[in-house]
């Protein structure tokens, strides 16, 4: 593998500060929706919504804050940011399918569950790239897979979100059929 730039990891932190700035706007049209409001009903979802947004934060603060570590310290520090950062995308994601088991019958949909699942291997995955491919402090070119999977993991994630997002609130639902 060959070496990682600093303007390449610049970039990439730059790309995820888009998709969290992005996100972010998203977050605040929703919680200023009717749609919400509606959905506040069923107390179980929304407490899931925010465990979804925490966990879309956190993927895409991964490839957002050690990137900037990596081109401007230390790679050790890199390295710390990484394990904080993974250590507490492993807890909300445990946490997020806590909260889909829990709440599956308050309108959680399919596309959230298979989310979930697919989101458990990836984070595992991320978690154990820089490790396997570095050693115990592994060189920047190590994070850049771990990192650009990140970005592509959010992505999906926020995808994911917004897709049930759009889908009629749970009461709707029952009316219809």
């Amino acid at each position: 593998m060959r070496e990682v730039d600093e303007q390449f990891l610049i970039g990439l932190a730059e790309i995820a500060a888009t998709l969290v700035g992005t996100f972010l706007v998203g977050v605040f049209f929703y919680l200023d929706s009717e749609q919400r409001r509606v959905r506040r009903a069923g107390a179980g979802a929304d407490r899931y919504i925010r465990a979804g947004v925490r966990g879309v934060f956190l993927i895409t603060a991964l490839p957002l804050i050690v990137p900037l570590a990596l081109a401007n310290l230390d790679p050790i520090w890199g390295a710390l940011a990484f394990v904080v950062l993974g250590a507490m995308l492993l807890v909300a994601s445990v946490d997020s399918s806590f909260r889909i088991v829990r709440y599956r019958h308050e309108g959680i949909s399919v596309t959230l569950a298979a989310n979930e699942i697919v989101s458990w291997l990836v984070i595992l995955i991320i978690i154990a790239i820089p490790w396997v491919l570095g050693g115990w402090v592994p060189p920047p070119r190590a994070f850049v897979p771990s990192l650009v999977l990140a970005l592509g993991a959010g992505f999906l994630s926020t995808v994911a979100l917004v897709m049930h997002l759009f889908d009629p609130p749970p009461k709707e639902v029952a009316s219809t059929q």
